[in-house]
């Protein structure tokens, strides 16, 4: 079994899904005067803010000017919204403690994902965080997970890729890791099992397995 283990961060370890909701409902509101479609919103969660705002805003600039909209609510509301999930904590702290090696492979800025994990109470369980401004290419692109295994110096078939959505699965896949789906974020069980994850986690303290 894997003895490296990656983590996708929001939906995955950290509940910060109404903060997304309401800061991609807020950004859509200021700049289109609507609201937003729960199936379009749920497709892109987990990849980049880039690519969310380009399939509604009309030119690049608009994607900044969303992209800016977005992150300064995001910030506003983060603590108050943002929480790890039950068991998640004690689940990573017992990788740590087993030898594992432990990454955070995140769509989200690295710094916005630094201070969740902080926030969170995952202190400096995590050696490497790999974000969107870390890489040129995204899940589901293997970009990001080959950055992170290589800021590790582990090889793709000592790891397994954890996340809470399709994007995270191919991603690892398509970097050479086994996959680990979590049953507690957004995505429904039927659109992760269709990924043909190697492991389906219920618990997090499941996740202690991974190490084994």
């Amino acid at each position: 079994m894997a003895r490296t283990v990656l983590f996708d961060l929001d939906g995955t370890l950290i509940d910060s899904i109404e903060l997304i909701r309401r800061s991609y409902e807020h950004t859509l509101r200021a700049h289109l005067g609507r609201g937003m479609e729960q199936a379009g919103w749920l497709a892109g969660l987990g990849r980049p803010l880039a690519w969310q705002f380009a399939q509604c805003a009309r030119d690049a600039s608009e994607i900044e000017a969303m992209i800016t909209t977005y992150r300064a609510w995001n910030l506003a509301h983060h603590d108050e919204l943002v929480r790890p999930y039950p068991g998640i904590v004690d689940a990573v702290r017992a990788l740590h403690a087993r030898g594992a090696a432990l990454a955070v492979v995140t769509s989200k800025a690295h710094a916005s994902a630094r201070r969740g994990l902080r926030h969170c109470g995952f202190g400096d369980l995590f050696e490497v965080v790999i974000g969107v401004d870390d890489v040129k290419e995204h899940k589901p692109h293997p970009a990001p997970v080959l950055a992170a295994l290589r800021s590790l110096q582990r090889e793709a078939n000592t790891a397994v890729m954890v996340g809470d959505s399709p994007h995270d699965l191919t991603s690892g896949r398509a970097a050479g890791t086994k996959t680990a789906a979590v049953a507690w974020g957004p995505f429904e069980a039927v659109e992760l099992r269709a990924s043909e994850p190697d492991h389906w986690i219920e618990t997090p303290m499941q996740l202690v397995r991974l190490a084994d």
